[in-house]
C-alpha cells in the first residue's frame, strides 16, 4: 500500500497535466464543473484521467483527497 501524502501539484503530475503552481491556477481558472457535476464526467479529461479519477474515489484511495480538493476547486 503506497502511504505517500500526494500533494495536488503530484496529482497533476498523475494525471500527465503540468503541475507548477501557475500551470495549476491556470487550469482551474480555464476548466470549471458545471452545477452538479461529478469530476470524473468533466468534458475535459480524457478516458484515462477520468477512469483514474473514478477509481480514486469509489475506492477511497489515498489520492481521494486531492482528487475531492480538486473538485472543490473546479467548482468555484
Amino acid at each position: 500500500m503506497d502511504t505517500s501524502n500526494h500533494s495536488l501539484s503530484a496529482l497533476f503530475e498523475q494525471l500527465g497535466l503540468p503541475a507548477g503552481k501557475a500551470d495549476i491556477e491556470a487550469f482551474i481558472r480555464d476548466h470549471q464543473l458545471l452545477e452538479g457535476q461529478g469530476l470524473a464526467q468533466a468534458p475535459f479529461w480524457s478516458e484515462s484521467q477520468a477512469a483514474f479519477i473514478g477509481e480514486a474515489l469509489d475506492d477511497d484511495s489515498d489520492w481521494a483527497e486531492r482528487v475531492d480538493e480538486l473538485a472543490l476547486l473546479l467548482s468555484k
